[in-house]
């Protein structure tokens, strides 16, 4: 049996905005002078694990998306690089809105990566194994 994703309850997300939220409100505020990672670049890496859930969500809600299997690399890369691009380059070119900082891509890159490697893996520790005599 295939493991159901479970978007707004996965692990990834719940910990994920859990996270954001303690690094928003304690960290950041508190150590983000000593450390500047926190305040610049620690919540960019949660992008793809706090957003992707809702928004396949969304998309399984609108029968856009048709499974309930965790995200695919597809999923995972293509949001990415449709962010990155949005958030990098088009609204602060375009819309004078953000700054274009390539480090936030590559927070962006890591927080994917990271959630891709968890998604997997919880993905094929679920799947039933069989052995052969």
């Amino acid at each position: 049996m295939i493991a159901r994703f479970r978007y707004l309850t996965d692990p990834v997300f719940i910990v994920g905005c859990t996270l954001y939220a303690l690094n928003r409100l304690l960290l950041a505020p508190t150590w983000g002078g000593q450390w500047p990672f926190l305040h610049h670049h620690f919540n960019d890496t949660l992008l793809i694990p706090c957003a992707l859930p809702p928004l396949l969500w969304l998309q399984r809600l609108t029968r856009l998306r048709d499974h309930d299997r965790p995200p695919t690399p597809a999923e995972i890369f293509g949001t990415l690089a449709l962010w990155s691009f949005l958030f990098e380059w088009l609204f602060p070119v375009c819309f004078g809105r953000g700054v274009r900082d390539p480090l936030d891509i590559l927070a962006y890159t890591l927080g994917a990566i990271l959630a891709h490697l968890v998604w997997h893996h919880s993905h094929h520790q679920s799947q039933p194994r069989s052995f052969r005599a």
